[in-house]
């Protein structure tokens, strides 16, 4: 039976949830005990759809602009794509395994897939109304029509058939199926036609499949004569399948779309990790199906034919009304001009004190001898910050080496080949590339191989670890002695994310934070097990702990009768030993903040547990991506930032680095920030007991939005600093 879905109604709530807990007459273990009730922890996965959901609240809000909505509807999708790709794909690895144990929150796997079905069919009914009856008419009052072949006239159809014959039939590759013909292989997220042909002269039937092209071709045809009015290739195609069976009858035809397995395990005991995962990937595309998405008005029997050709279950159909593959939406989003319909452009500044004199770059190096530096990405330019950091320690004879970690990149970042001319004017440079970042994998191998060939030492970390840490490490000769500048940071080194995500990046010339990170560095490339650092917190030997007991030493505070208060600032929350500290905290009356973008399996606001506990939401024009640990405790303001979430594959299975913010100015801006997005009432949301999650409307006479107040006072620092 399948489960109760906590988004569409309220949970019945076990007795440690409905009744206070006596936490004085129970034993620490007992409360222990009560606190892993699973009524108390929200399912992972369809806390992340409540995500995805957010998203889409955007793409059907009117008052964000018309493109930004469209682009908010792509978002939305390829989210779900990816979701559906590793998710869901390890809940369908799970009962193929027979695995029936629940989960955190009591559902085994099958319920849990059960459950994101209904969630994710609701959802999709919603995503399609939005684009198809408020999304292109909208654009197509400006002027960008995106239409159907049946609604353009028989000149326009004339000239995408003449298209058609130039461009699209010569990439085009029929297959049917039949003796000798297997039903062929349906790659990962690929777009086709499934196609029913008779023979008029045999009768016999036969079916067969069109790949739509579109990773050669756009997904949306222009039709020539006609700026801004586009067609979908894949009704380009349908148009035109006699031209694919010549002398046969098209009975019928049909859009779908494969969603197949993409996650892969790589072995510890892989010699070769490089080839290792070159392997993986080769494998990937293999993977076993976890969606088959159809459109609404295919023929009923050409779809049961495709799903039990595919060996789908029932539960792994999706039917679409409208477009399917709605990540395509980027190429119309991506059309030149129409500001009007986009968000007002926001230019990155420079941080005042890394402003240069007379129009000269700054000398990074020398602001952050003079005291720590904090850049917050998009607000702070990445490339006069970190770009420049790198460049110069490149430039400066006295550097010695450079050390750098790459999860994710662009592949026109100036980082990498900075890292090249390092190592042809003879520092030592040294590049730690995680060649298991999810979907980048391709782009870090051949990052790595350019690296390799440059004489960079270039290391892959441990098969069993992914190394997720952001931090550049700059060697420099000093007197008689070296200096150690850091960057650490919150967000990849990824230069075009660096304007779409919110992260923080400190600078910090601190002798222990330094000689911690250094000592990092040779953990990960040298061969010694992971000692205690001096300040910096490193997953996956100590990060956990070091959050618990700043957990339990907040509480005592607050038990002594001091000040205490927890802020945390995360992508997502679902490791369930701080979850329990946290509702620790608050059985102690402890005020506990949360601002979690995504995932959050914490069940706040119930009556003895997590009264004491708010969890808030913020999606929108940028992705928040910081993650910031905030303890007060009296006069004492314990303020830590780094790679890690607090969920168990962070904390267990990665190489993460935080590290403490000492610098008061610095940590000022930090918790000003904090403070402002748990104030935010433009683009927040707030978590309810129920799993529901509620829109926050200005409460005051102007409205709070985070993003904005962030933008306009950063642009105001820098102009007054010049």
């Amino acid at each position: 039976m399948t489960a109760p879905d906590p988004t569409t109604e309220q949970h019945p709530i076990s007795a440690v949830a409905t009744a206070e807990l006596d936490v004085e007459s129970l034993t620490p273990d007992h409360v222990e005990r009560q606190l892993a009730d699973p009524e108390l922890f929200f399912n992972r996965e369809l806390s992340w759809i409540e995500f995805d959901e957010r998203v889409l609240t955007l793409a059907e809000d009117r008052d964000v602009p018309l493109m930004e909505r469209l682009k908010f509807a792509a978002i939305y999708a390829s989210n779900l794509d990816e979701f559906f790709m590793i998710r869901v794909a390890g809940l369908h690895d799970q009962v193929d395994a027979g695995v029936s144990k629940p989960l955190y929150d009591g559902r085994t796997p099958g319920e849990t897939i059960d459950a994101i079905r209904a969630r994710v069919g609701d959802l999709g009914d919603r995503h399609s109304r939005c684009v198809t009856r408020e999304l292109l008419p909208g654009l197509a009052r400006h002027g960008i029509c995106v239409v159907d072949w049946d609604d353009v006239t028989d000149a326009d159809r004339a000239a995408l058939q003449e298209r058609y014959r130039r461009q699209i039939f010569p990439v085009l590759t029929p297959l049917a199926v039949g003796l000798g013909r297997p039903f062929p292989y349906i790659s990962n997220l690929s777009l086709s036609l499934a196609v029913l042909v008779r023979d008029p002269l045999s009768g016999h039937r036969t079916f067969a499949r069109v790949k739509v092209p579109k990773e050669m071709l756009p997904r949306f045809v222009e039709v020539e004569g006609r700026p801004l009015t586009f067609v979908p290739l894949e009704q380009v195609i349908a148009a035109n399948l006699g031209t694919l069976f010549p002398g046969m009858e098209i009975v019928g035809h049909g859009i779908f779309r494969v969603t197949r397995d993409a996650d892969f395990d790589v072995s510890d005991e892989a010699d070769d990790l490089l080839r290792a995962v070159e392997a993986e990937l080769r494998r990937r595309r293999f993977g076993e199906v976890v969606r088959v998405e159809v459109d609404a008005g295919m023929d009923p029997s050409l779809r049961t034919y495709l799903t039990d050709a595919l060996e789908a279950e029932a539960r792994q159909l999706y039917e679409v009304e409208g477009l399917l593959d709605c990540e395509d939406l980027w190429q119309i989003v991506g059309i030149d001009g129409f500001d009007e319909l986009r968000d007002p452009p926001w230019s990155p500044v420079t941080q005042p004190r890394l402003q240069g004199d007379d129009g000269e770059p700054a000398d990074v190096l020398a602001a952050i001898r003079a005291r720590d530096v904090l850049v917050h990405h998009p607000y702070d330019s990445f490339v006069t910050s970190v770009e420049r950091f790198v460049e110069q320690a490149v430039a400066d004879p006295d550097v010695l080496a450079i050390k750098m970690t790459v999860y994710r990149t662009s592949n026109d970042t100036p980082l990498v080949p900075a890292l090249i001319r390092a190592t042809e004017r003879g520092k030592q440079a040294v590049c730690l590339v995680e060649l298991k970042a999810r979907f980048d994998e391709r782009a870090n191998i051949g990052w790595a191989r350019a690296l390799e060939q440059a004489g960079v030492h270039v290391v892959y970390g441990h098969p069993a670890l992914k190394t997720h840490a952001k931090a550049i490490l700059v060697v420099r000769r000093e007197g008689d002695g070296v200096r150690n500048y850091v960057h650490v940071g919150t967000g990849n080194y990824h230069p075009k994310t660096a304007r779409l995500y919110t992260d923080f990046g400190l600078f910090t010339c601190d002798e222990d934070i330094g000689a911690d990170v250094a000592d990092m560095f040779n953990f990960l490339t040298g061969y010694a097990r992971p000692r205690r650092y001096r300040k910096e917190l490193l997953a996956p030997a100590h990060l956990r702990d070091a959050i618990l007991e700043e957990i339990d030493k907040t509480i005592a505070a607050h038990e002594a009768g001091l000040h205490a208060r927890i802020r945390l600032k995360m992508n997502s929350l679902v490791d369930r030993r701080c979850i329990r500290a946290l509702y620790r905290a608050s059985t102690a009356g402890v005020p506990v903040e949360l601002n979690i973008r995504g995932i959050c399996c914490l069940r706040p606001g119930l009556p003895g547990v997590s009264e004491n506990i708010r969890v808030v939401s913020i999606v929108g024009r940028f992705l928040e991506h910081s993650r910031v640990f905030a303890f007060e405790r009296g006069d004492e303001q314990r303020v830590l930032i780094g790679s890690a979430d607090l969920m168990p594959r962070n904390l267990d299975t990665r190489v993460e680095l935080v590290t403490p913010v000492e610098d008061p100015r610095v940590r000022d801006d930090i918790l000003d920030t904090l403070e402002r997005s748990l104030c935010d009432d433009t683009n927040a949301w707030e978590l309810h007991p129920d799993g529901t999650w509620e829109r926050r409307t200005p409460q005051g006479p102007e409205p709070r939005s985070v993003q904005r107040e962030l933008m306009l006072g950063h642009a105001a620092r820098a102009s007054e600093e010049r």
